[in-house]
């Protein structure tokens, strides 16, 4: 058996990736395909936390420019993201994976609070911990979350799981056919080039822990798995070339 390239990782999954085909809400099926795609990574013994965006519910900036409150706004996005968490436990559990949903948010009759040693010691039992609620402060999204969360429990990488995109290029491949795509990139060349593989505060913490980013597509079945092995798919961001 391959010897997996990290120990302990965080997947990063946009809340559109839960939507499917609708683009928008929660599909039942697409979750739990998902979730057997993570059991697989799960079987090789990688130690797996999670952190979903909320953007198939809710997003609090364009309710901000229109009127809305943007503080009120950010948390109502929260609440997002433990509505995804708790869909995507589910499906987890049902593949027969202990999971556990941590919140930075008290909400104690749906999720745990987050607490780092608690969840460390989730991941060492070999349990998925999946991160909600941000950071349980406005103005800051869930890339930041992630790069908080892949520092504080010493994950090794972040796993950018994209729907349809297949790595970072110099330019929107959809709309430049000569784009070409990165295969290796420091975290310097990130932050210089201005690429929006995440927002900056999370680009810095990713770069200031030495955490790897891996940008891949998610859609190809197996992929999760492949990126964990070691396999040269999508874009690597680290601190050395």
């Amino acid at each position: 058996m391959v010897r997996p390239k990290y120990r302990r990782v965080l997947i990063k999954l946009s809340g559109e990736a839960l939507a499917g085909d609708k683009g928008i809400g929660i599909d039942i099926p697409t979750v739990q395909k998902i979730a057997r795609e993570i059991e697989e990574v799960h079987d090789t013994g990688v130690e797996i936390a999670l952190v979903i965006g909320g953007g198939n519910l809710w997003r609090g900036e364009p309710a901000a420019e229109v009127g809305m409150d943007r503080v009120q706004a950010d948390y109502t996005g929260m609440l997002g993201t433990v509505m995804n968490a708790l869909v995507m436990a589910d499906s987890l559990k049902q593949t027969g994976v202990d999971t556990r949903v941590q919140t930075a948010i008290s909400m104690h009759q749906v999720a745990e609070p987050y607490v780092r040693g608690r969840a460390l010691r989730h991941l060492e039992k070999g349990r998925i911990v999946i991160f909600a609620a941000g950071t349980g402060s406005p103005y800051f999204s869930t890339d930041t979350t992630a790069a908080l969360r892949a520092a504080e429990i010493d994950a090794e990488a972040i796993l950018m799981a994209k729907n349809g995109v297949d790595g970072v290029y110099n330019a929107d491949p959809k709309k430049d056919p000569k784009a070409i795509k990165f295969e290796e990139l420091t975290h310097v060349e990130v932050i210089h080039k201005g690429l929006k593989i995440m927002d900056s505060t999370a680009a810095t913490l990713s770069m200031d822990n030495d955490i790897d980013l891996v940008v891949f597509n998610m859609n190809e079945h197996g992929n999760i798995k492949k990126v964990v092995l070691g396999e040269n798919i999508g874009t690597t961001v680290s601190n050395k070339k």
